[in-house]
């Protein structure tokens, strides 16, 4: 079982979300990751988005339709 919890600041971090771990996990082992929420896009990340802004609006697919493409093609 596997368990993200997204927090504004660490500030937030209080005893209600230890007793929730502590609640689902029980006594089992667990792993505590913390990682810092950074955003920055790189070089070919942004050069990809920066082409996809190139394309023609008339041939985009929506969300929906995107998901179901790759449903279909990759059983996600």
């Amino acid at each position: 079982m596997n368990a993200t919890y997204h927090l504004n600041s660490a500030e937030d971090i209080n005893s209600d979300i230890l007793d929730a771990i502590k609640t689902a996990f029980k006594s089992k082992p667990i792993t505590i990751t913390i990682e810092e929420d950074n955003l920055e896009l790189n070089a070919d990340l942004k050069l990809t988005l920066d082409e996809r802004l190139q394309e023609d609006e008339t041939t985009y697919l929506t969300a929906d339709e995107s998901i179901i493409r790759l449903k279909g093609r990759y059983g996600l």
